[in-house]
């Protein structure tokens, strides 16, 4: 008799209301996806775009390793020689503040995150306007999230303390940062007088340093004997993204968030098929009186929820996807579909969870009840 699909067409506006709190809660699905997403993207981005596999630290340096790390000369050496290391290069990387000396945006004050690379690395950036790193230029490569700012290919910048004199010399298409910081590419002594503040030629101990070895590994490479020689830690790329400034405290943040709406979902879902379904227990009674198998019934009520929940969670989603979209560049923003479709997947799924444990009451009713047992 198809009782609990009958009753979608005969109770429209409680199945609309119902439907309107799922699409509402999807559209919240998809906008802290989005936000997630995009500070993730703001955070980490410059990092994710690194071609390594591997980055070594100062073994003491436990955590805020790309702030607090410091390796020398012979620690890249010594990892380049290390069987199953295919690269092993200095990197550096520091934040430093600047001001545009010449150019349109003359006078504007603009925060860089500096990544120090050897111009001959592959770590250096094929720009796709001007020309790329030069050895003791004091040029930088800028990306998109400068030039959004209004710095152009042929300005100078001047740092703070260091007062070094950065001229704009290429600029990479790809908008990337680190820690909500666009990212600009230099050389490494130019990284060096950014990093120390030092103005004037570097100490010689300052000219065999960076932050960490930037390693590409081959799979199962064994490097316990080399982080000992070296009293350096090697870890995947993926693990050194919680030392972007922020990183690890804006993703538990927003899991957490996530976490709530999706608890949440599964409890109004399984509150209100509760309630649907004591409204609805003497025709559940007499389709048992008549004979239809208790597995039939639940089969019939979870078909209603699921086509509630599915109905509503695609329209909550096209609305999220063109609010979202609406937000792209206006906010830290960006849609993923691999992260919308999970948090859309997810709010079925535990909305269907907590109908399942409303449903259950249709084992309990007894069909005498539609047949006056009552009385």
């Amino acid at each position: 008799m198809f009782l609990a699909l009958r009753d979608l067409r005969f109770a429209r506006g409680r199945f609309a209301l119902m439907g309107a709190v799922v699409a509402l809660i999807a559209v919240l699905g998809v906008l802290l996806s989005g936000l997630a997403s995009g500070l993730a993207d703001a955070g980490i981005s410059g990092l994710r775009a690194l071609p390594v596999t591997h980055m070594a630290f100062d073994e003491k340096a436990t955590s805020e390793q790309f702030s607090r790390s410091t390796v020398e000369e012979e620690d890249w050496q010594t990892w380049s020689k290390a069987p199953g290391v295919k690269r092993a290069e200095p990197f550096g990387s520091t934040l430093a503040n600047a001001v545009v000396t010449q150019g349109a945006k003359k006078g504007e004050q603009v925060n860089l995150a500096v990544f120090g690379m050897a111009p001959d690395s592959p770590l250096a950036p094929s720009p796709g306007e001007g020309k790329g790193l030069e050895e003791g230029g004091a040029g930088i490569v800028i990306t998109q999230e400068i030039a959004d700012l209004g710095v152009a290919v042929g300005d100078v910048l001047t740092a703070d303390k260091s007062e070094v004199r950065l001229k704009v010399v290429g600029l990479v298409d790809e908008a990337v940062s680190y820690g909500h910081i666009g990212v600009v590419y230099a050389d490494l002594d130019t990284w060096r007088h950014l990093h120390y503040g030092l103005p004037g030629d570097l100490p010689e101990a300052a000219r065999r340093q960076a932050t960490a070895v930037a390693l590409t590994l081959e799979p199962g490479a064994a490097v316990a004997t080399v982080e000992k020689a070296t009293a350096t830690r090697a870890d995947t790329k993926e693990s050194t993204f919680g030392a972007s400034p922020g990183y690890s405290a804006e993703s538990s943040t927003m899991a957490l968030i996530q976490g709530f709406l999706y608890a949440i979902s599964a409890l109004v879902v399984g509150a209100f098929f509760t309630v649907w379904t004591v409204q609805r227990k003497a025709e559940i009674a007499l389709l048992k009186a008549l004979g239809a198998p208790t597995g039939y019934i639940l089969r019939d009520a979870l078909a209603q929820v699921v086509a509630v929940l599915v109905g509503a969670t695609a329209l909550g989603t096209a609305a999220g996807l063109a609010l979202g979209s609406a937000m792209i560049g206006k906010a830290p923003f960006s849609l993923s579909a691999p992260a919308i479709a999970t948090s859309a997947g997810l709010l079925i799924v535990l909305g269907t969870v907590g109908a399942v444990v409303a449903v259950r009451r249709i084992t309990a009713v007894d069909p005498l009840t539609a047949l006056g047992a009552a009385r």
